[in-house]
């Protein structure tokens, strides 16, 4: 069965995982996965990604990060531009989220980037999700 949104589907996973307070979940390998996980990570949203190989498939385990009283550090993540719609933004129109609280996640012609690293490089680009 073929996949249409693979970002939406990573992002419903980890939705999923935090709902039912899990500490990590797999999702299916690819390079977009990796480098929007790589972004979390960077912002503090997750532990940690690891690929790994399940019999002939790649994985990603996600390593889901929590308070020191259980409390979430990931509160919302949602997906911006879909398939269907697909929503851009230039360099000087790159979005703020929650004023500040919270990251936008983009990918641009110098890769994926939050929108933090997007306005210090000046480049704008297709907003994949919003975390908070």
């Amino acid at each position: 069965m073929s996949m249409t949104d693979p970002i939406a589907d990573l992002l419903t996973r980890i939705r999923n995982a935090i709902s039912t307070g899990k500490k990590s979940v797999k999702v299916p390998y690819s390079n977009l996965k990796k480098n929007v996980l790589r972004v979390l990570k960077e912002q503090g949203y997750i532990l940690d990604y690891v690929p790994e190989m399940e019999g002939r498939k790649g994985v990603l385990r996600v390593e889901l990060k929590y308070g020191p009283d259980g409390e979430l550090v990931l509160q919302k993540i949602q997906r911006v531009s879909r398939p269907g719609r697909r929503v851009y933004k230039g360099a000087d129109e790159v979005p703020s989220v929650l004023d500040g609280l919270g990251i936008s996640v983009l990918s641009t012609s110098r890769g994926v980037l939050s929108n933090i690293e997007a306005k210090k490089l000046r480049v704008g680009g297709e907003v994949l999700c919003e975390v908070w």
